[in-house]
């Protein structure tokens, strides 16, 4: 079995160094300035202050989001061709089938089970603390054009009687329509088989396209590094436009649930710390240390998928994870491991349902937590993308999707937290799964040590 010599993929240092600039130029207290500023504008000029006239507040206001959308959609438009460059470069790394297909197994074991632990701590904190009883359904604001385009535009939620279908599906037959739909997970299967084959190929055969998309992957860090000047930026503009919309009361209303949200995240990261310590055998304390700044940068874009090149470097130098290991699960995770965007589904869910008084029963729990795990896995590592999921979900629980409202105007707070979920999930999963691939392969190889 021959496998491709390691690429050193300098580009990815290269970008993760620029990366921790942004942090040591406190990226994150400059977005949390910028929030901050944009409730306050939106309040001057929206429905609290009453500056300016409705339909010149909303006028107003979308021009200053518009470098929310453009941070948006730059993400959007290169997160495919770095999603694909990035597994298939990492897969390329390992030394051999038996150890590729060891790593992958037990990668899709491992974001399976924690994303569906995420699911369920979600269900239990909304079970107990019950946030909707605080809101009355008379605050729930008129379901706007943006979200009900949003919601149409994502497609029917699956069911339990057309999941063998969903399954069959998986293997795209387009890969590129796939990319055009942005159907992640047929991106990550093509990409998987692409990856597979490149090393089964001879070494010279392989040689170009790896080289080609080592290119790609250049380009679309380039791309990346563009968009989080933007950020600042975007978090104030789309801030100002959805207080502005909604108003300050509706969003005071909503507190209980941010809390709910937020405390239940802070579980789900408690049980990632946990099995860090039991299945890496080191303390949490160094992982927090270790992690910081790529933390901290998730927090402030709200995308997996912008700090993926730091979150790489992070595993590779401050948690001594494996190259060949980090390089695969990672970006695969960035894809699959959704598990805050789980959890924060299941309790926006079960909140809307308390508001409108739907008993949804154990049947409809099972279904939730079901669609909310199925649906987050391959939905791609965008901001924004948790409350697109959840517009499919609510109908087939029988929820009045127009809640989804009333749930955007806080979402950006919650996108920010759930993401450093997804990427906490994603470092304890390489952390974890290098160890026991460890175990069967010794780290006695100098072109995949853990160093850059």
């Amino acid at each position: 079995m021959f496998a491709l010599p390691v690429s050193t993929n300098p580009s990815i240092g290269r970008l993760a160094l620029r990366l921790s600039g942004f942090v040591r130029g406190r990226l994150w207290l400059q977005v949390l300035v910028a929030m901050f500023a944009g409730i306050a504008t939106g309040m001057a000029i929206g429905p609290t202050g009453g500056w300016l006239a409705p339909a010149m507040a909303q006028l107003v206001s979308n021009w200053l989001a518009i470098p929310g959308y453009l941070f948006l959609s730059m993400v959007q438009m290169i997160v495919i061709p770095l999603v694909v460059a990035s597994i298939i470069l990492g897969m390329t790394s390992s030394r051999d089938m038996a150890q590729l297909r060891s790593m992958g197994v037990r990668t899709g074991l491992f974001f399976l089970s924690t994303t569906v632990v995420a699911a369920l701590i979600g269900v239990l904190v909304a079970l107990a603390v019950e946030p909707g009883a605080y809101l009355q359904v008379a605050q729930l604001p008129a379901a706007t054009t943006a979200v009900t385009d949003a919601a149409g535009g994502a497609g029917a939620a699956p069911s339990l009687s057309s999941l063998p279908a969903q399954i069959v599906r998986v293997v795209p037959t387009n890969p590129l329509a796939a990319s055009v739909e942005q159907n992640m997970l047929q991106v990550v299967v093509f990409a998987i088989f692409v990856g597979v084959a490149l090393v089964t190929m001879e070494g010279k055969l392989a040689r170009p396209l790896v080289d080609l998309l080592g290119a790609v992957q250049e380009v679309s860090m380039v791309v990346v590094r563009w968009a989080m000047y933007l950020v600042p930026a975007a978090v104030f503009g789309l801030m100002t436009q959805l207080t502005a919309r909604m108003g300050l009361d509706a969003l005071l209303g909503m507190g209980v649930y941010v809390l709910t949200v937020l405390g239940a995240l802070l579980l789900a990261f408690g049980f990632l710390m946990l099995v860090y310590a039991l299945g890496r055998r080191r303390s949490p304390l160094g992982f927090l240390k270790g992690s910081r700044d790529v933390l901290l940068l998730a927090f402030s874009t709200s995308s997996s998928a912008a700090v993926m090149p730091l979150t790489i470097r992070t595993a590779e130098e401050s948690l001594g994870v494996r190259k060949g290991v980090s390089r695969f699960v990672i970006p695969l995770g960035t894809t699959i491991n959704m598990a805050g965007t789980a959890l924060y589904q299941v309790i926006a869910a079960l909140f809307l349902a308390q508001v409108y008084q739907v008993d949804v029963g154990l049947s409809g729990l099972l279904l939730v937590v079901v669609l909310a795990v199925g649906a987050s896995i391959g939905s791609p590592g965008t901001p924004g993308i948790g409350i697109v999921i959840l517009s499919m979900m609510l109908g087939t629980v029988g929820i009045p999707a127009e809640g989804i409202a009333l749930i955007i105007g806080v979402d950006r707070v919650l996108d920010m937290s759930r993401t450093t979920l997804n990427v906490a999930g994603d470092l304890v999963a390489a952390s974890v799964i290098d160890r026991y691939t460890a175990a069967e392969e010794p780290m006695a190889d100098a072109q995949s040590g853990a160093g850059p």
